[in-house]
């Protein structure tokens, strides 16, 4: 998996597709994917137009996507990857996540709610059910490693303890003002890949990269700040996603660069403020992803 990788939540489509096309001209080989965004088919295209013009082969692009939660039941798992390839224009996935630990009732509406607008979870099936699901489709070849999303450390040392295929990768929130240490600690000792998402902290307050530790080693460093908190983010041992539409941004974040060694214990010594931007690891419910609400009959 390449270090720097685009994430694709994107509203819109079109956006979607140029952002990914402006992606992979800069250089970004991991994309980050997942049924819930609605948008895997436009990132297909994208991916596509690029093969198709020679500019990237099938094997230089690093492909992730992700298992929704109404899907946990084991006898959905391998339907929901089928879908996700077609709309991905794809024979298999580099890697398949579970989006979240949390199982939400089967079926087609993606945010299953009842009368008063509280999630309908399944308790018919456990995280270990899916897991060893997800098991089998390495067996099968459709994907090359398989992860989590949006865990707990308990809950990915469970999978750990009983897993026949360990996680490859795992993916959480982290940036300055939520490191991980303890979990990025576990993942090194376990050979299991930290995949930060929000290394930016999402342009969410208090704005990450308007701290003053970064802000000054930015100045001093003649970078910008999200190239400095990118940098620490490498250097500390993870992988990361970032997400844009701006073309100069897009290029900026693609550019990054070893920091000395005293910048690097600035930021994950100094940095004081600790806070987390998305709630998913509580409920499920991803706190980037703005609920639809459903049609009146």
């Amino acid at each position: 998996m390449p270090v720097v990788g685009f994430g694709t939540l994107i509203p819109s489509p079109a956006a979607t597709r140029e952002a990914v096309r402006l992606a992979i001209a800069a250089g970004f080989r991991h994309f980050d994917c997942a049924e819930r965004y609605l948008n895997e088919q436009v990132v297909g295209d994208a991916l596509q137009e690029a093969f198709l013009s020679g500019t990237v082969s099938r094997e230089d692009v690093f492909v992730t996507t992700k298992l929704w939660n109404t899907n946990h039941r084991p006898e959905r798992v391998e339907l929901a990857l089928d879908a996700s390839c077609r709309r991905l224009q794809v024979d298999y996935v580099d890697c398949y996540l579970i989006h979240t630990p949390f199982a939400f009732q089967p079926g087609e509406d993606h945010d299953p709610r009842d009368e008063h607008g509280n999630v309908i979870y399944d308790d018919q099936v456990s995280l270990i059910d899916t897991w060893r699901a997800l098991e089998s489709l390495v067996d099968g070849g459709k994907c090359r490693a398989i992860g989590l999303s949006d865990v707990t450390l308990p809950k990915l040392k469970l999978v750990v303890e009983t897993a026949r295929i360990k996680p490859a990768v795992v993916q959480i929130e982290s940036h300055p003002y939520l490191p991980e240490w303890e979990l990025l600690e576990f993942c090194k000792q376990e050979g299991i890949v930290l995949l930060a998402f929000a290394p930016l902290g999402h342009a969410m307050e208090p704005n990450v990269l308007e701290d003053p530790v970064i802000q000054a080693i930015a100045t001093r460093l003649n970078r910008t700040p999200a190239q400095v908190s990118l940098a620490w983010a490498a250097q500390r041992g993870t992988a990361f996603l970032t997400t844009s539409v701006t073309p100069h941004r897009i290029e900026e974040n693609a550019k990054i660069s070893l920091l000395p060694d005293d910048a690097i214990r600035e930021i994950s010594e100094r940095i004081e403020t600790v806070i987390r931007f998305n709630s998913v690891v509580d409920t499920g419910v991803p706190g980037f992803i703005p609920r639809v609400k459903p049609a009146q009959s």
